[in-house]
């Protein structure tokens, strides 16, 4: 009787592991050839003629802004110009400065509060419909202003504040949707190990915010604040709707009210616009120079996280 042999099992095929053989990615870093230097050096003395432009005329006399015969490179140092603008102008442009620096400081506290605030709950806080609400919030940045600006002023008028700062500043305390994208994308990076770990501590939402979360946003919330300081800085047609006195005025609209108050058949004095131009220009270079390394942390660290 013949006796069957146990078949065995062949063993399984070699396998190699996934990734064996296969080239490591590497991520070439962008070597700058002198040609690229050349061609961004050109561009960049392109975009600087204005501002080269608006020193000349700044520094020109009143003869020359009376002819309009302006060059490019500065021939003249009339460095009295920039006193001259506070007192000859019989426009009160320091209490124009005063007003744009009001403005602008309480524009970006209120959007760095309101917008870490409300970032924080998007992307910590667990609620039903929240995604839903999200995606609406981030739908109004479809809605054009223009739209928006009549009903905005019957509402203000309403509440009696025409020709006040409070338009300007108010709504700024409510945030807008890029600045809580902003916050909620930043935060969705932080593990949530540390809000674990800080619940076993005994910290509730706000608790975690504002000693553990809001330490980290720092560089999000300054390049919110640069944002926030450049657009109120420089807003025009905010106070030209809501602002119709002069002690009210920021600097951009009291330039634009310098150069519609000259005498009959009379140029504006353009050097002393000028003036005013760099007063409205330096400040902000000075605070982004100041604030850049934010910005780039905040696109180091703030990265591109999806939505979730």
């Amino acid at each position: 009787m013949a006796v069957a042999t146990p078949i065995t099992p062949a063993p399984p095929p070699a396998t190699r592991p996934r990734h064996e053989h296969t080239p490591a990615r590497t991520l070439k870093a962008f070597r700058a050839s002198p040609a690229t230097y050349a061609v961004l050096l050109v561009v960049s003395a392109v975009f600087f003629v204005p501002f080269v432009l608006m020193v000349s005329i700044a520094l020109a006399t009143d003869a020359t802004s009376a002819t309009n015969m302006f060059t490019i490179i500065p021939t003249e140092w009339e460095w009295s110009n920039f006193a001259d603008v506070f007192t000859a102008t019989g426009l009160p442009v320091g209490r124009f400065v005063l007003n744009s620096v009001v403005i602008a400081t309480l524009s970006a506290v209120g959007q760095v509060l309101s917008s870490s605030l409300v970032g924080y709950a998007f992307a910590r806080l667990r609620a039903p419909g929240k995604n839903l609400m999200f995606m609406v919030v981030l739908a109004t940045m479809m809605i054009p202003a223009q739209i928006t600006m009549i009903p905005q002023f019957l509402l203000f008028k309403e509440l009696g504040w025409v020709n006040t700062f409070l338009p300007l500043i108010v709504p700024n305390f409510f945030s807008n949707a890029f600045n809580v994208f902003l916050v909620r994308q930043f935060v969705s990076r932080v593990s949530g190990e540390l809000d674990e770990a800080a619940q076993v501590d005994g910290l509730g939402y706000f608790g975690i915010y504002r000693r553990i979360v809001l330490p980290m946003m720092w560089p999000i919330l300054t390049a919110i604040a640069i944002f926030t300081l450049t657009a109120a800085w420089g807003d025009f047609m905010g106070p030209l709707i809501y602002l119709n006195q002069e002690d009210t005025m920021p600097l951009a609209l009291g330039l634009q009210f310098m150069t519609s108050t000259s005498n009959a058949m009379q140029l504006p004095p353009w050097n002393l616009v000028m003036v005013g131009s760099i007063l409205l220009t330096v400040p902000m270079i000075a605070v982004y120079y100041a604030g850049q390394k934010y910005l780039y942390e905040m696109n180091l660290s703030g990265g591109s996280a999806g939505v979730k």
